[in-house]
């Protein structure tokens, strides 16, 4: 019996001790896990704060930052915009130098060399987002610095845009073309036929995407291009000039039809002559700008003057093609003893076209070469060649009464063909031959014999 109670005692003891043993285990292991939540916790604070430092530039980054004005320099020239880009101002160059080389000098009043035949330092801008500003002096030539363009356009919409100052009248496709972008480094001769610059007031626009464009204005007076300035012997009513140009395909998707465009232009003003002295003293010059006809010094305009201009080009691809024809109507005086009046009517046309030799597009803006020149690397620009035919009819009426029938020309066929090297967007280089021949003006030096000229230029324009 002792052993027997003995035994259970020893085995409840031993129980009991285990139990014991076990009680402070679970204690330490609670403890444990208690000691390891709040670890935990320290550490998800210090991650949640280790986010939040990574977030905040983040987020600072994401947030828009505030514009500002820009300066910059490139091929289009120097260009500074405000930060709103209300206010926009451009300064841009144009240097052309040529040469002139005439054949058959023994019989040419022509003389060769070098001609700066433009330097143009061009002022642009936009202010208050709606109004363009153009101020373009040019320096070249023997006389003094002069303004060749100064206007101020306010555009509201595409549609709508009205313009005021000096510029050119809507009336000639190639008098209209910029100088940095004509085939020649001449015009043709149906140009001597369209007006110049004037002071005025034009109304135009571009509807439908430029599948539709117009523009009417009223100016001082249109002079031809080639005449002198009009002067205080005659005074001019105010000049209506209005075009209008359809370009059909524009918007279309049919490719060899897109760059087609036509319409048509015309001017109306109507001239007094004051009663005692010469006024109008016109001349016509050649691809050579030599002039081959002019009006006797005792002729005046006396009357009405109009021009029409039908006109268009074609542009597909590499391919080119322009042409224009201009009659121009004006009513004239002799106004010296024995007194006489006419109404003359001058006609001229032309035909020009080109073929890009290295693939890219020509257009009425010119080429951009699609690899600009660069030895380095491997670039040759662009290269194109260029043809044109014009001629100019002066009226049967105008001899011997109103101009000398050997001292000018009553007619002038010329053609010509050129090279033209695009290097980059701004240098250009030219090659180009003229022959032009001539019916009447025997004694004159420059209608003698037919007109021979070679023609180079290099071009900056940015």
């Amino acid at each position: 019996m002792k052993i027997s109670f003995c035994l259970k005692a020893g085995f409840i003891g031993t129980a009991l001790a285990s139990a014991q043993v076990c009680r402070a285990e679970s204690q330490t292991n609670q403890a444990d896990i208690d000691d390891l939540k709040q670890q935990l916790q320290i550490l998800q604070q210090k991650v949640n704060a280790l986010e939040n430092q990574h977030q905040e530039p983040q987020t600072q980054s994401q947030s828009p930052s505030k514009p500002s004005a820009a300066l910059t320099v490139g091929q289009d020239g120097v260009t500074f915009r405000s930060a709103d880009s209300n206010f926009i101002a451009g300064l841009h160059a144009w240097v052309q130098a040529d040469s002139r080389t005439f054949f058959q000098d023994e019989h040419s009043a022509g003389i060769d060399g070098f001609v700066l035949r433009r330097a143009r330092l061009i002022f642009t801008g936009t202010l208050f987002h709606d109004f363009d500003f153009n101020l373009t002096p040019e320096f070249a030539g023997s006389s003094a610095p002069q303004i060749l363009d100064a206007y101020l356009n306010y555009h509201y919409s595409p549609a709508f845009q009205l313009e005021v100052g000096k510029f050119k009248p809507p009336i000639g496709l190639e008098a209209l073309e910029p100088d940095i972008w004509t085939s020649f480094n001449e015009r043709s001769l149906a140009t001597d036929l369209a007006p110049y610059r004037d002071i005025g007031a034009e109304l135009h626009g571009d509807l439908l995407g430029g599948v539709f464009s117009y523009a009417a204005g009223v100016f001082n007076g249109l002079p031809d291009l080639n005449t002198t300035t009009v002067n205080a012997n005659y005074d001019n009513d105010v000049a209506f000039a209005g075009r209008i140009f359809v370009s059909p395909f524009k918007q279309t998707t049919i490719a060899p039809l897109k760059g087609f465009g036509a319409g048509v232009s015309g001017s109306y003003e109507y001239d007094r002559t004051n009663a005692s002295a010469a006024g109008l003293t016109p001349g016509y010059t050649t691809d050579g700008q030599q002039k081959f006809f002019t009006y006797s010094a005792s002729t005046a305009p006396g009357g009405p003057h109009w021009r029409v201009s039908p006109q268009g080009y074609y542009y597909w691809g590499p391919i080119g093609f322009l042409g224009e024809y201009i009659v121009s109507g004006q009513r004239v005086e002799k106004i010296t003893a024995p007194v006489a009046f006419d109404d003359l009517h001058n006609t001229a046309w032309e035909v020009s076209g080109g073929w890009v030799l290295t693939g890219e597009n020509a257009s009425y803006a010119g080429v951009m070469p699609r690899h600009p020149f660069s030895i380095e690397n491997g670039g040759w620009g662009a290269w194109q060649i260029v043809g044109r035919y014009a001629r100019l009819n002066v009226d049967n009426g105008t001899f011997p009464a109103f101009a000398s029938a050997t001292g000018s020309a009553s007619r002038a066929e010329a053609w010509a063909v050129g090279l033209n090297w695009y290097l980059n967007a701004d240098l250009r280089a030219n090659l180009s031959f003229s022959r032009t021949t001539f019916n009447g003006g025997s004694a004159n030096p420059a209608t003698q014999k037919a007109e021979e000229v070679l023609f180079t230029r290099v071009q900056l324009a940015f």
